[in-house]
């Protein structure tokens, strides 16, 4: 989780310890709660594996006496930032890691973040059957702050779920409609076509020639000799 969080940060600016931790708590602050003792093991972590490089900024950035190290992002820290943010499997959608996700949807493909919210919905809506089911079997043996604690979390789970319907309903409006395919006229199309005109041309009955008005053997050559006077 917070490797994800180093590395987003750090592909916008290359910062400094001390401002990295002001980011971080001002990102994740309201989804989660990290351990500043946490954050320079991770930054040597990610140094050692070729992540980010360490500079000394010199004299002039000194505060305490101890000079500040800015981390920069490196070739191979945006591969593994981009393999992170293209994860979008059952772990995006858990509370530990939601929230996380949810942040840098900025940086996230688009059928990305889709996959993510609707796996998180469909979490919720398994937690809250799970909750309505409870309160069925059980209400009747609970006092009432505990029964009303519980309906407080099943009534949590709902508003989540409604949030996360609109936020659906964004993305997938917001998503460019595939474009269309060149049109290919298919064979079973020339043929029918053809077919069709051939049928019309056979249709239509040819003219028949002018019919000669001579019957055959009563020509001029065919008649007859007129028999010789006095004959």
């Amino acid at each position: 989780m917070l490797e994800l969080a180093v590395l987003a940060l750090l592909s916008e600016c290359p910062m400094h310890g001390y401002e990295l931790r002001k980011r971080l708590a001002a990102v994740l602050g309201s989804f989660h709660r990290f351990s500043y003792g946490s954050l320079y093991p991770c930054l040597r972590r990610l140094q050692a594996s070729g992540f980010v490089t360490a500079d000394d900024a010199g004299a002039a950035a000194r505060i305490g006496g101890r000079s500040r190290v800015v981390y920069t992002l490196t070739a191979e820290g945006k591969e593994k930032l981009s393999d992170l943010l293209g994860e979008g499997g059952p772990s995006s959608w858990e509370d530990e890691m939601f929230g996380v996700r949810f942040a840098f949807f900025s940086k996230t493909d688009a059928a990305v973040r889709l996959r993510i919210l609707e796996g998180r919905r469909g979490r919720l809506e398994e937690r809250g059957e799970k909750v309505r089911s409870a309160l069925t079997r059980t209400q009747k043996r609970l006092d009432s702050y505990t029964l009303e604690l519980q309906r407080h979390g099943l009534e949590s789970v709902e508003r989540e779920v409604r949030w996360l319907n609109e936020l659906i309903e964004t993305e997938r409006a917001q998503a460019p409609a595939p474009r269309p395919g060149p049109q290919v006229l298919s064979t079973s199309s020339t043929e029918l076509s053809t077919g069709s005109s051939t049928a019309d041309a056979e249709s239509v009955e040819p003219t028949a020639p002018p019919e000669d008005t001579r019957i055959r053997g009563e020509g001029p050559s065919d008649a007859a000799p007129s028999p010789a006077p006095g004959t």
